[in-house]
């Protein structure tokens, strides 16, 4: 019979080892959990892994709705807001003090540290909503990125103007089936070798969207650009520029938030130096990193496709040639999304399994451990909750995609919800809260007006994806192949 343990907490894996050589002070850290090995540069990966998406490539439609002079400062702007207030945040990760004040392990706890109350509930509402969407979201998407692959070949063989129609369901299935096996990993501390490969990823096609945007901006291409982007009454009516410049400002705001997992990513982080002195200079390398792919890739994809930039230049075939490394770029960006989906559901994962370990502690299906000797690997420690729970959501949020595969334009509502509560309002209430900066102070006005303009980006936002989801229910045809 293969041994068991009885776990003390379900976000840890406890070697008995540790506790039979005496070591239980060198391998625990002092919240008596896993001693955290992880370091900026796994945290960066980690962020990079939630940052850098596929909707990089679809910046270039972004500044061609803004223009050259709008699009490249609101860039820059959410850029610096993000990093201003994840600064914030990463203070908060213990409480009281940020270097040796009790650790909070999640972004609820945070709020239940720092401000209590109905406050905490809506932070998880916002929270765990926004990485439900994110999940569905994913799936949709690198099913898209995989579809593109197989379109890529026949363009290639039959010619552009062949359809080349494929349906996106067998590759959600197959999304599906690898994400059931990867949501085995126990939690986000074992995650880093996958955000390292994501992240790596990222930044091929990135490079390769790149790439061919500057081999067809040096070809000549002759496309129609100006500083205020479309141009009404040629490219779109005017009611089509407001909710365009609305979704694109909202594409923007949302490409930089990972607040969602910000506590979880610095919870991985080893204790010396102090986690928020490493998971602020994380903070600083992920968010120049994407801020600087962001710029390349949005303004040289709009020097390259002008005001007719496509939502995405690789799966909306912006390119068709050289094919082998539209395929490549497209892979790549499918093995990112699997990490990335990874990075967004640990969070989500590590929430109800450790709100049932504490609702039913007597539970051994819950919390008993089933050590497997797997071949070059080592000891594996089975739980038969984890194994179910986690195997229905996969297929749960597949299935959702595969019902609604609009899904992602209400991704940009969820997204709306979300943007403002954590990345910008918990994290500067906090802060007031824990610096107890004085009522109407110069740095409190400041920060109010700063939380009041990003509430109303968020609306603006909300009501550009309300119009978008309209227009997908409009034109939705559920039995036609995508």
């Amino acid at each position: 019979m293969a041994p068991e343990m009885q776990k003390t907490s379900m976000f840890i894996e406890q070697s008995p080892g540790d506790y039979e050589n005496g070591d239980i002070s060198e391998s625990l850290d002092d919240d008596g959990r896993a001693k955290r090995t992880g370091t900026w540069l796994t945290a960066s990966a980690h962020i990079i892994t939630a940052v850098i998406g596929s909707g990089v490539l679809s910046l270039a439609w972004a500044i061609a709705q803004l223009g050259w002079v709008a699009g490249p400062a609101i860039l820059m702007v959410f850029s610096i807001i993000t990093y201003f207030t994840s600064t914030l945040l990463a203070d908060c990760y213990r409480a009281p003090d940020p270097v040796h004040g009790k650790r909070n392990y999640t972004y609820m706890d945070v709020v239940r540290a720092y401000l209590g109350g109905r406050k905490v509930q809506l932070c998880g509402l916002a929270q765990y909503g926004n990485l439900i969407g994110v999940t569905i979201g994913y799936t949709i998407t690198a099913s898209i990125s995989m579809v593109a692959v197989k379109r890529s070949n026949c363009f290639h063989k039959h010619g552009h103007n062949v359809k080349c129609q494929t349906s996106n369901y067998p590759f959600m299935v197959i999304f599906a089936c690898i994400q059931i096996v990867l949501s085995q990993i126990p939690n986000f501390h074992k995650l880093s070798w996958l955000s390292i490969l994501a992240a790596i990823m990222s930044f091929a096609y990135s490079s390769i969207g790149l790439g061919l945007s500057v081999a067809k901006v040096a070809g000549g291409a002759q496309v129609r650009t100006s500083l205020t982007g479309v141009t009404v009454g040629v490219d779109v009516s005017g009611s089509e520029k407001v909710w365009r410049t609305f979704q694109a400002i909202g594409d923007i705001a949302f490409a930089y938030a990972y607040s969602t997992v910000l506590i979880e990513i610095q919870d991985t982080i080893k204790s010396s130096p102090p986690e928020n002195k490493s998971m602020k200079r994380a903070t600083s390398i992920g968010v120049s990193t994407t801020t600087l792919f962001y710029v390349l890739c949005g303004l040289v994809g709009y020097a390259a496709f002008g005001n007719d930039a496509p939502g995405n230049f690789l799966t909306g075939f912006g390119f068709y040639e050289p094919f082998w490394m539209i395929d490549f770029a497209n892979i790549c960006i499918a093995i990112h999304l699997i990490g990335a989906y990874q990075v967004f559901a640990q969070p989500l994962f590590g929430f109800v399994e450790g709100w049932c370990s504490r609702r039913w502690p007597d539970s051994k299906f819950i919390t008993r451990e089933h050590a497997v000797v797997v071949p070059c690997y080592g000891v594996y420690y089975v739980n038969f909750f984890r194994l179910v729970w986690r195997t229905a959501y996969v297929i749960v949020t597949a299935v959702v995609a595969m019902i609604f595969p609009f899904f992602n334009d209400f991704l940009g509502l969820i997204g709306a919800g979300s943007f403002w509560p954590l990345t910008v309002y918990f994290p500067i209430e906090m802060h007031i809260a824990r610096t107890h900066i004085p009522k109407y102070s110069l740095r409190w006005t400041w920060l109010k007006i700063l939380s009041w303009v990003c509430l109303i980006v968020s609306l603006i936002a909300a009501a550009g994806s309300v119009q978008g989801l309209i227009q997908s229910l409009k034109a939705y045809k559920p039995f036609q192949t995508q």
